[in-house]
Parts: structure tokens; C-alpha cells; sequence
């Protein structure tokens, strides 16, 4: 059975950092896609990061460019998102999902509707 549990989110102040974790147990070897969302209340569920492990490719919305990092650890089947610079427009909960591919398209898109697999979320909050 797989399952996503996220990790490391929290309150900071605007400018602060946060790394967020996210474990696949029950991991697939063809998760090649594996992918961060946020979710605010009242808005549409939305693609942060993602990561093509076929070729280690990293995507990111233009909004967290230059700030946010996702990669993962492959031994231990953990992939994390290193949030710098953070805004309080950033604040949300966050969510893991991965997908078994085997084309990088699928990632660069990051369509949560493409996704069967998803952690349970964590929560961050930015204050101005």
C-alpha cells in the first residue's frame, strides 16, 4: 500500500525558511513524478514543484522560482521542497503527490487531476 506523509510545515515571518519532507512508503520504482501542491482555502488546488526522476528535471510555477527547491532522496524514497524567501501569499497547506510516468511531460504540466497518489498535508503560514 502506498502511502505520502508530508512533514516540517509551520508558522514563520515573511523572508523566513521552511524544508518541507514528504515519505512514500510502498514506493513504485516507476514514480518517475513526484510533485508538491498548495491549497488556500477557497482557491484551486496548485501545482508548487515537481521533480522527473527519470532525468532529475525540476519544474516550478513562476511564483516560487528562485525560491523554492525540490528534490528528493531516492534511497530513502523522501522528497523534500526548501522554501526560502517565504511571502505571506505562500501560506497554505501543502501537499505531496506522486505518479507513476515514464514521461516527463506529465511533471512540467503539474496537473493535480493526473495524480492517484497524495499525502495528507501540511499546513504553512506566513505572516507579514
Amino acid at each position: 500500500q502506498v502511502q505520502l506523509v508530508e512533514s516540517g510545515g509551520g508558522s514563520v515571518q515573511a523572508g523566513g525558511s521552511l524544508r518541507l519532507s514528504c515519505i512514500i512508503s510502498g514506493y513504485i520504482d516507476s514514480f518517475r513524478c513526484m510533485t508538491w501542491f498548495r491549497q488556500d482555502a477557497g482557491k484551486e488546488r496548485e501545482g508548487v514543484a515537481s521533480i522527473y526522476t527519470g532525468d532529475g528535471t525540476p519544474y516550478y510555477a513562476h511564483s516560487v522560482k528562485g525560491r523554492f527547491t525540490i528534490d528528493v532522496d531516492n534511497p530513502s524514497h523522501t522528497l523534500y521542497l526548501q522554501m526560502d524567501a517565504l511571502k505571506p501569499e505562500d501560506s497554505a497547506t501543502y501537499y505531496c503527490a506522486a505518479q507513476p510516468t515514464y514521461s516527463g511531460s506529465l511533471c512540467s504540466a503539474m496537473a493535480a487531476l493526473d495524480f492517484r497518489y497524495w499525502g495528507q498535508g501540511t499546513q504553512v503560514s506566513v505572516s507579514a
